[in-house]
């Protein structure tokens, strides 16, 4: 029995889940889950339908990308999710898809508004977009450059990726991460979801204010640090 079999059937049901949220095109979307004692994690294989897919087939690579497990060649987007991996300690979980509103504000180049609460539950300020990336990293490790550009666009917005848990890649589409594989889609659903009341707010009123301050504070406090009073 594979030492990495819970961490596998972890991978599973996170890219299961990712499917049943209608959150995927076909194959394109991937969710990793790490195990840091181990410094190993699992990802979803490239290219294999989601009805196909067994805990087994989850490929368990190093934070260098050398694969540790697994017979299937890993997702084509492995080499981001180990940057991410590398950098930011506290993750337990990282998700990519292709959903189509984030991708729309990603295309567009454009940070999600905070218009409302349900956006403010989650976090306190706009959804970053990070800038399309410069040719020559397009050209150079792409897919390892793509974690780059989201540190970047991170480091330069004095952004904390512990509480900002989401990222739009300019052109390209939404990364979100969490505490283990489950949170990191929960993340993309919320991810997803605010980004199409962003665009359905827009089309009512193309003018629509911000969230006000008040608000954002009552609504992020109410499920976020000390005084935190929602849940059971």
């Amino acid at each position: 029995m594979s030492k990495y079999k819970s961490l596998k059937e972890e991978c599973y049901e996170a890219n299961m889940e990712l499917n049943a949220l209608g959150l995927v095109i076909y194959t394109f979307g991937n969710v990793s889950a790490v195990d840091r004692d181990n410094g190993v994690f699992a990802i979803k294989p490239s290219g294999v339908p989601y009805k196909k897919l067994k805990p087994s087939d989850m490929v368990i690579l190093d934070y260098d990308n050398v694969i540790v497990e697994g017979d299937l060649r890993p997702s084509s987007d492995t080499k981001t999710h180990s940057y991410l991996y590398k950098n930011w300690e506290n993750i337990g979980g990282v998700a990519h898809t292709h959903a189509m509103y984030s991708v729309s504000w990603a295309q567009a180049q454009r940070d999600i508004p905070i218009f409302g609460t349900t956006h403010a539950d989650h976090l306190t300020q706009d959804i970053p977009c990070a800038a399309p990336m410069a040719d020559d990293l397009i050209e150079g490790n792409y897919e390892h450059n793509t974690g780059i550009q989201i540190l970047d666009c991170f480091s330069s917005r004095n952004l904390d990726y512990n509480e900002v848990e989401m990222v739009l890649i300019g052109n390209h589409g939404p990364f979100a991460w969490g505490k283990n594989a489950a949170k990191a889609v929960y993340n993309t659903k919320v991810l997803e979801t605010v980004a199409e009341m962003a665009y359905l707010t827009l089309q009512i009123n193309p003018n629509a204010p911000r969230l006000k301050d008040s608000l954002i504070k009552k609504h992020y406090e109410r499920k976020h640090g000390k005084n935190a009073y929602y849940g059971q």
